[in-house]
């Protein structure tokens, strides 16, 4: 009997193994298939007490995508002269406003209306002065493509993200795809600007506590909340639209005419439903960090908080049409007064207040500020 050497035997089962030893049999190496990054969830910490905010099913929030949408923000090249982003004008320092009456755009040319605070869009169901977005994924288009803001059309603002080096590889870790896109680059604004909470200020801490206001700024807050009796409860109606504890009418959605006009140079919401009744109205924007984000009203037309609680209580428009009814029966000292009449101690006492709405830690979080 022929005893085959083992080593002879081990080369031989290695063939057949690899279906012989002849290139007929070979096997095709194996492609490895391609890892698709995974983006990590957000923790979005809220705020005690704050509604539960709706985010789109289909945007959900990713330290990727956040990160991403930082960076956008800040990023230049979506505007059509590469000098403007969308902290030029929604400024950290100013709680996300430009201290301009009006908003200047990239070609120098000013916007009818004044930039409005990001702070606690999270919760904004209505978007702009006038209602015209219900998704910060649609407004936020808005200002990229308008010719008098960054006045570039978003493919454009694509073509370049997709020409870089350093975006493609941020889409596919948010995204999964280094094809960007401009529905993809929208929704990466949002997720960012969804971040940005603001729950830090001295009125927050007393709302907890109880604690740690002045007479003033307690006798403030209770003007501010509290509604008129005529000639039995004096109050400042500020409630009424700056609703607790967003202080906007943002999130419901409501809409005022607050007396600043008898005719209306922009109808406001009525430019978008078209309705005689919404002529002249407008969201009252948040109070939150107010005291930085002068000048004030849709048009800016006030310098300074003075002059605002100066309108409400003295100079009121009351045969606007549409006036607010708050604003028509707010009435401290009938029969013979005719406005809301605070005396010079009670808008003291609402400025303190107010002033205890600056959440001074957002405008220094380094969370928000520019990666560049």
């Amino acid at each position: 009997m022929t005893i085959v050497n083992p080593r002879v035997l081990a080369f031989l089962l290695g063939c057949m193994l690899l279906g012989g030893c002849g290139s007929k049999g070979s096997i095709d190496p194996v492609t490895p298939t391609p890892v698709v990054p995974t983006p990590t969830a957000y923790t979005l910490t809220l705020p005690a007490g704050f509604p539960t905010p709706v985010i789109p099913a289909d945007n959900p929030l990713t330290n990727e995508g956040v990160a991403l949408g930082r960076m956008l923000f800040y990023e230049k090249a979506l505007s059509s002269t590469g000098t403007m982003s969308c902290g030029s004008c929604h400024q950290q320092s100013k709680s996300f406003t430009d201290g301009l009456p009006l908003a200047v755009g990239v070609d120098g040319v000013a916007n009818p209306r004044g930039t409005m605070s990001l702070v606690n869009v999270l919760w904004s169901t209505q978007l702009t002065w006038d209602g015209a977005f219900t998704t910060l994924e649609t407004q936020a288009q808005k200002p990229l493509e308008n010719t008098i803001e960054l006045h570039q059309p978003l493919p454009a603002s694509v073509a370049k993200l997709q020409a870089t080096t350093l975006y493609p590889p941020l889409f596919e870790a948010a995204f999964g795809t280094k094809t960007i896109t401009p529905a993809l680059t929208l929704k990466a604004l949002a997720q960012f600007e969804r971040t940005i909470i603001s729950s830090n200020s001295r009125y927050d801490k007393y709302v907890a506590t109880r604690a740690g206001f002045s007479a003033d700024e307690v006798a403030g807050l209770q003007l501010y909340t509290t509604h008129i009796a005529p000639g039995v409860v004096r109050g400042a109606e500020c409630f009424h639209c700056h609703t607790q504890p967003l202080m906007s009418s943002g999130y419901a959605g409501k809409f005022f005419n607050n007396g600043l006009d008898l005719t209306f140079a922009d109808p406001g919401r009525g430019g978008i439903t078209l309705l005689a009744v919404d002529q002249g109205k407008f969201i009252a924007p948040t109070l939150r960090n107010i005291a930085l984000t002068a000048p004030y009203m849709h048009d800016g037309r006030f310098k300074t908080l003075e002059e605002v609680l100066d309108h409400y209580s003295d100079h009121v428009q009351m045969a606007s049409p549409n006036l607010d009814p708050n604003l028509i029966q707010g009435i401290n000292d009938p029969p013979f007064g005719t406005h809301m009449d605070l005396t010079p101690t009670e808008k003291r006492q609402v400025l303190a207040f107010l002033k205890t709405l600056t959440d001074s830690t957002i405008i220094t979080d380094k969370r928000f500020s520019s990666p560049f």
